[in-house]
């Protein structure tokens, strides 16, 4: 499991928008020589629907395919700690399968839920921590601060008597997280986005700002997903911006710019995977 490099030195860097990238290197990864591209929606815990997808995914790999996560399998569901193993699974199976295949083959992108975890982490250093604890848990981070024994109440007191006493909740939920093989360094190399090498297609998790550039996206591709549905034109280079969750819970959509791989999987919806093509075209789809 020691095996999540944040950079492969090996790689030249590609461009993005005046932002030089490497592949395999956060923020941004880069797709280099896709045949095929399989992309995943978001999880939220559920298990036994992310199982019966790849069990349905993992035989239909070919020589040339790369697969992205696009994000959010913390949160809300019951199974968060079982669903990060078999993400972990899931990866040995992609990178067992094939010959000539590299680490930078399969993304994992960061979502919201991930994203809130992170915050919660570092509790102390918030502004006003007790409000970053309450939002967080309103939007289905107790799910996740309960997957690795972490006490909901406790880290809310804790939050309201000051930094020593949240350094020292974080710092048992960061101890938990340790001992689970693999789950740490996992959520520690999550990507922000991914794009193909010649820049045709970018992966969000959730959204983007379409004024800004690339390179300055920051936290706006976990909290800019309502605005996604206005997007009318290629944005950039790119000419399909795939995202994995929908926070308006509206379905799996198809723009002539863009995709939406949400099914509504976490609450009470399928989990959704898409094949593409090189150019973004839809080869496949498949859900559980």
């Amino acid at each position: 499991m020691a095996d999540f490099p944040n950079v492969d030195s090996g790689s030249d860097p590609l461009v993005l928008r005046g932002t030089a990238v490497t592949a395999n290197q956060a923020p941004i990864a880069v797709l280099r020589g896709a045949r095929r591209i399989w992309t995943i929606g978001a999880i939220h815990g559920e298990i036994d629907r992310l199982r019966s997808l790849c069990n349905k995914l993992i035989p239909l790999f070919e020589p040339g395919d790369r697969l992205v996560f696009l994000g959010n399998y913390l949160g809300y569901g019951a199974s968060i700690s079982e669903t990060v193993d078999e993400l972990l699974k899931i990866r040995r199976a992609f990178l067992a399968r094939r010959p000539f295949v590299h680490l930078e083959d399969i993304v994992f992108l960061r979502g919201c839920q991930e994203e809130m975890f992170r915050c919660l982490l570092e509790l102390q250093f918030a502004v006003d921590p007790a409000r970053v604890f309450e939002w967080a848990v309103g939007r289905g981070a107790g799910s996740t601060i309960a997957a690795y024994g972490g006490d909901q109440k406790a880290g809310l007191a804790c939050a309201l008597d000051g930094p020593l006493a949240i350094t020292r909740w974080t710092g048992e939920l960061r101890e938990r997280l340790r001992q689970l093989d693999g789950h740490g360094l996992l959520i520690s190399s999550l990507h922000w986005a991914a794009c193909t090498q010649d820049q045709k297609i970018l992966f969000v998790s959730s959204g983007l700002d379409t004024k800004k550039p690339i390179g300055a996206q920051s936290d706006s591709f976990w909290w800019a997903g309502r605005s996604f549905a206005s997007i009318s034109s290629p944005y950039g280079d790119f000419e399909k911006i795939i995202r994995g969750f929908d926070p308006a819970q509206n379905g799996f959509s198809e723009t002539p710019f863009t995709i939406t791989i949400d099914s509504g999987c976490g609450f009470g919806g399928h989990l959704t995977a898409v094949c593409l093509s090189p150019t973004g075209a839809i080869l496949q789809q498949i859900a559980a």
